[in-house]
């Protein structure tokens, strides 16, 4: 029996399960060769409105408005859009597949079958940012660590590699890892995106009599468990609740508030214990520390000039006020004195596997300089909290 292929009978209706490794060249031929044996009904795939923009417009990067992303609060993911991507397409490399193909020959086959397809998967930016908002402040560094890591690893990896993780046990194995790792984002990437595609899978094929889904091969067990319970009437199909983003903890949203309130507190207390001299004192050092680490980072990012001085002069603002990313200033400043060209867009899947084309791209030079002066700044208000306390001891 073939585990990454499996055929079920629900209500009358027969589901037919693919399982797919997202690179791998095999996964291209069976979907293919699956589509036109079973000739089903109805062809779902594993992709949201965007990834099918993505891999069936090749103008869908060229579309891309780098300064509305960082004005839309979304840079950070993007950047890890771009990491994810940037794995998956370094695999493929290695193995001259490209990412998502198998999605696109599915596609393809039933489009030219005359076979109506369904996207069945839930929008990448919302279970990003569902998967964000899951984790704890040490899953989140997890988290970021990994994608760096990803993004940068010069592990090789061969054919047999990729088939493995179509294996069960393989993915057993590293489900359980990813579970002992990082539980939350394990929640919200594998088994919620079961859930979800499952109810999508039924709702979306209700009235046909035979469906075939191509999703990744960690899904299959999951989605048949949460396909049969809907057939049973033991759960809903409804998934609004996994359509949203859980608002912040309370203390979440009070952290987002409390630097600035110590800052003020600061150089409140500065002016009437220590005198208007302790207190301006305090406020250059703040401005120094925090602009002067913000703009460094948009150095390290090499910058145009005058997106480092937005980064020092923007770096403050974004600090007080909870709802600016110190990033936002400089990302946006980038982006326009270094307009994106189309080349930019039409080299972005390539130009992000490699150090060199990060700084050569014009669309990650602005994500870099967002990043960096963001980290900066960060680092310079840890920094500078310590140093106005010693200025009020003195």
């Amino acid at each position: 029996m073939n585990d990454n292929r499996i055929s079920i009978t629900l209500n009358g209706r027969e589901i037919i399960l693919i399982g797919t490794a997202h690179i791998s060249r095999e996964s291209i031929e069976e979907v293919d060769r699956s589509i036109r044996e079973e000739q089903p009904d109805l062809v779902c795939v594993e992709l949201d409105g965007g990834r099918h923009k993505s891999i069936t417009e090749q103008s869908s990067w060229e579309q891309l408005d780098v300064s509305k992303v960082f004005k839309e609060g979304k840079g950070f993911l993007l950047i890890a859009n771009l990491v994810l991507f940037s794995f998956q397409r370094r695999m493929g490399q290695e193995l001259g597949v490209k990412p998502g193909e198998e999605m696109r020959t599915a596609l393809d086959t039933a489009t030219e079958l005359g076979i109506p397809y369904a996207l069945c998967d839930r929008e990448v930016q919302l279970t990003l940012r569902r998967a964000w908002a899951a984790c704890k402040l040490w899953s989140k560094c997890k988290l970021l660590a990994s994608l760096l890591t990803s993004a940068f690893t010069t592990d090789k990896f061969d054919k047999a590699d990729i088939e493995n993780l179509k294996k069960r046990n393989e993915l057993e194995g590293m489900m359980d890892d990813l579970a002992i790792y990082l539980p939350e984002v394990k929640t919200t990437l594998i088994d919620e995106r079961d859930r979800y595609l499952a109810a999508k899978l039924w709702t979306s094929g209700a009235g046909v009599r035979k469906q075939l889904a191509v999703i990744g091969a960690g899904h299959i067990t999951g989605i048949k468990a949460h396909l049969e319970r809907i057939a049973r009437g033991e759960e809903t199909a409804d998934i609004a609740d996994l359509d949203t983003i859980p608002p912040p903890k309370l203390w979440v949203r009070a952290l987002t508030w409390i630097l600035p309130a110590l800052l003020v507190a600061f150089f409140i207390v500065g002016f009437f214990f220590a005198g208007a001299d302790v207190s301006l004192a305090m406020l250059i050092r703040w401005v120094l520390w925090n602009g002067s680490l913000a703009a460094l980072g948009a150095l390290l990012a090499l910058g145009h000039p005058l997106s480092i001085l937005v980064s020092f002069v923007g770096a403050p603002f974004g600090t007080i006020s909870p709802f600016v990313s110190i990033g936002l200033f400089s990302g946006v400043a980038e982006a326009t004195l270094r307009k994106p060209r189309v080349s930019d867009a039409q080299n972005l899947s390539s130009d992000i596997t490699s150090l060199k084309g990060l700084y050569r791209n014009r669309i990650t030079r602005a994500l870099l300089v967002f990043f960096l002066s963001s980290l900066g700044g960060a680092i310079g208000n840890i920094i500078s909290v310590q140093a106005l306390a010693s200025l009020l001891v003195k």
